[in-house]
């Protein structure tokens, strides 16, 4: 496998409301460390870089989420983690309702796309229909959930044994 991956869409702008937010939220951190630690100078440089390079990192990665395909494998990219699974693999990819309990309540979360594996795993993907990529384009998520499916359903099996 090369470098052949692609997103299947585009990145929403609530990604970059997001990364400004975690700017503003460096900044006051930063303001407030200073303060409490009584920093100064070199001391204040330091925590300067140190929050810029954590914010450009955090802000990549932020960035980079998501959904990738090739050919031969499907690739989730998450803020910490990202794992790979190849076509042959996956048993389904599906639409699931999320929903949050809390205590006795439930909370409607909306749709999301679930990865099972062949081996009766379950894989869940940063594509979620109120999410900052697809909050205001429904039409984008349902597009996305068919070409991931349509891919794996597409992929050449070999007889199972």
């Amino acid at each position: 496998m090369g470098n052949e991956w692609i997103r299947p869409y585009s990145v929403g702008t609530g990604r970059w409301l997001v990364i400004g937010w975690e700017a503003v939220a460096f900044g006051l951190l930063g303001w407030a460390s200073i303060g409490l630690f009584e920093l100064t100078g070199v001391g204040v440089r330091i925590l300067a870089m140190l929050m810029a390079a954590a914010w450009v990192i955090g802000g990549w990665r932020i960035i980079e989420m998501g959904v990738y395909v090739s050919p031969h494998a499907l690739r989730i990219r998450g803020l910490l983690r990202t794992r790979t699974l190849r076509w042959e693999d996956i048993a389904h990819v599906r639409l699931h309702r999320h929903a949050n309990k809390i205590g006795r309540w439930e909370i409607e979360g909306g749709m999301t796309v679930l990865i099972e594996g062949r081996d009766g795993s379950t894989v869940n993907t940063e594509l979620w229909a109120q999410g900052v990529d697809f909050h205001r384009r429904p039409q984008a998520f349902r597009e996305v959930y068919h070409e991931l499916r349509n891919r794996h359903l597409a992929f050449p099996r070999r007889a199972e044994m």
